[in-house]
């Protein structure tokens, strides 16, 4: 192992132990899976050094990659097992998606900028999360060919649970999605039962707008 990582890999334990485990992620399948994922190979070059820091950083084409514990916190949500084919919209980085192959079977993340899709495509295979499959789509109408999915997550903000995606969801599959206005969002989390969807509400949170058919609107990102 050479310093460089030896250095990140001191970085990503100490965030796992003071932002992570200190605030409530107790799911041990997370933690690993976060301690393991180098987090800064999915970051431009000037913010390699902050990468394992406390908050969200911009990445490529006006988006940004997750605060650390805004990803456990959704992927503790998730509560996966490791047998799930996972949904993720909204690729970003692929971050996310690195953690989600760790913890499940198969993944299929969609993402609407083709420049994004390919960057993180590259860079999941070059680290060798071989269960990831990169879409560009609009992921705000899901894969239905790929459907039904046992999880499902949204890494972008929705003025409400796109419909689709509801309706891929499986029987007791479980959705996570931040759900607000343009500048302030609530975890909703999702389970799909013999009654329908059952509903609860999260963390507070904010992330950039999820655009397409069933979330903002493409043209107008303000409406």
């Amino acid at each position: 192992m050479s310093v460089s990582d030896q250095h990140y890999r001191g970085l990503a334990q100490l965030m796992i132990r003071s932002q992570l485990a200190a605030r409530g992620i107790q799911d041990k399948r997370v933690l690993d899976a976060m301690a393991s994922v180098p987090r800064h190979e999915f970051m431009p070059e000037a913010q390699k050094s902050m990468a394992y820091e406390d908050m969200a950083l911009p990445i490529a084409a006006g988006q940004t990659i997750s605060q650390p514990y805004m990803v456990a916190v959704m992927t503790q949500l998730l509560d996966l097992h490791g047998d799930e084919k996972v949904l993720e919209v909204g690729t970003g980085s692929g971050y996310q998606a690195a953690v989600l192959s760790m913890l499940a079977s198969e993944v299929y993340t969609v993402e609407r900028i083709p420049e994004l899709a390919e960057k993180a495509k590259q860079d999941l295979q070059r680290l060798g999360y071989s269960n990831v499959n990169v879409v560009i789509a609009d992921g705000t109408a899901g894969l239905p060919d790929k459907a039904p999915f046992d999880r499902i997550i949204v890494t972008a903000a929705a003025p409400s649970v796109p419909e689709p995606l509801i309706e891929q969801l499986g029987q007791a599959g479980i959705l996570v999605a931040p759900v607000g206005d343009r500048w302030s969002q609530t975890l909703v989390r999702i389970v799909m039962s013999v009654n329908g969807p059952q509903q609860t509400f999260h963390t507070k949170c904010v992330f950039v707008p999820l655009l397409g058919k069933y979330g903002w609107n493409y043209q107008n990102p303000e409406q």
